[in-house]
């Protein structure tokens, strides 16, 4: 079994245009992921699939491979889609370009449901978070069955505990994706949908053309920005020197 994971890393964004060559430590920050899904056990290879030569001569720079993908893709899906539309591969992870602080772990776990079951075609990760989180639209929220596929995704609080049961907890969605190659590239095919364009969650796509998706609780604890504007940049850049401090005097 081939297991490719692409990093999709588009140039352009309304409130941080560049963020993939952000500096995080004397580091650009796709540096940082692609180094984390090298550590990765269960990845043959990894990929950035950009839209920009600045984006591919930085990754080509340090010694990764970068494939150029079409500017006017809507979604990472699409971009991810394309890059490996042509390589042979069994299975496809798609690692967010913009979670610097992603641990390589999270990228094996999200394999194990299609690892384990042929029939599965996509997976992603989920963790419990606390009350204070509860209410930020910038969490995306999952519910599963239980089973352990994902019943729905959203910006708001679900479920909503109008009574609490004593096993009451909530589960954030963290943005990591395991297709199978056939799914996802019959995905990257479907057109947007409403709960999709509603949310601004493109997973919804899969669960309104019924694509079920697994999910895998990690084992992860620590704290994972998405960098979507400079205050989450300085906020990583924090965090990144703190763990550098502590692990250079243990």
């Amino acid at each position: 079994m081939r297991i490719l994971g692409v990093i999709p890393a588009r140039f352009g964004s309304t409130r941080l245009e560049g963020k993939p060559l952000a500096d995080i430590l004397g580091k650009p920050m796709i540096w940082h992921v692609y180094a984390c899904a090298r550590k990765a056990r269960s990845l043959d290879q990894v990929l950035v699939a950009t839209d920009d030569e600045r984006i591919q001569k930085v990754v080509e720079g340090f010694g990764g491979t970068a494939v150029m993908t079409d500017p006017a893709h809507t979604s990472g899906t699409e971009r991810v889609a394309e890059a490996v539309r042509d390589l042979e591969a069994d299975l496809v992870v798609n690692i967010q370009g913009d979670e610097p602080l992603l641990d390589s772990s999270i990228i094996d776990e999200c394999l194990r449901p299609l690892e384990k079951d042929s029939n599965a075609q996509m997976s992603t990760v989920l963790r419990k978070i606390q009350e204070c989180s509860y209410q930020d639209p910038a969490v995306v929220k999952v519910v599963k069955d239980l089973s352990g596929k994902a019943l729905y995704f959203s910006r708001s609080l679900v479920p909503y505990p109008r009574q609490r049961p004593e096993d009451f907890c909530v589960y954030e969605h963290l943005g990591i994706y395991a297709y199978r190659k056939s799914c996802l590239l019959r995905l990257a095919k479907l057109p947007p949908t409403m709960l999709e364009r509603a949310e601004c969650l493109e997973q919804l796509r899969a669960l309104e053309h019924g694509i079920p998706i697994h999910v895998v609780e990690t084992k992860w604890t620590q704290e994972i920005v998405s960098v979507d504007t400079p205050s989450d940049l300085e906020k990583v850049r924090l965090i990144m020197a703190m763990r550098q401090e502590v692990g250079v005097k243990s």
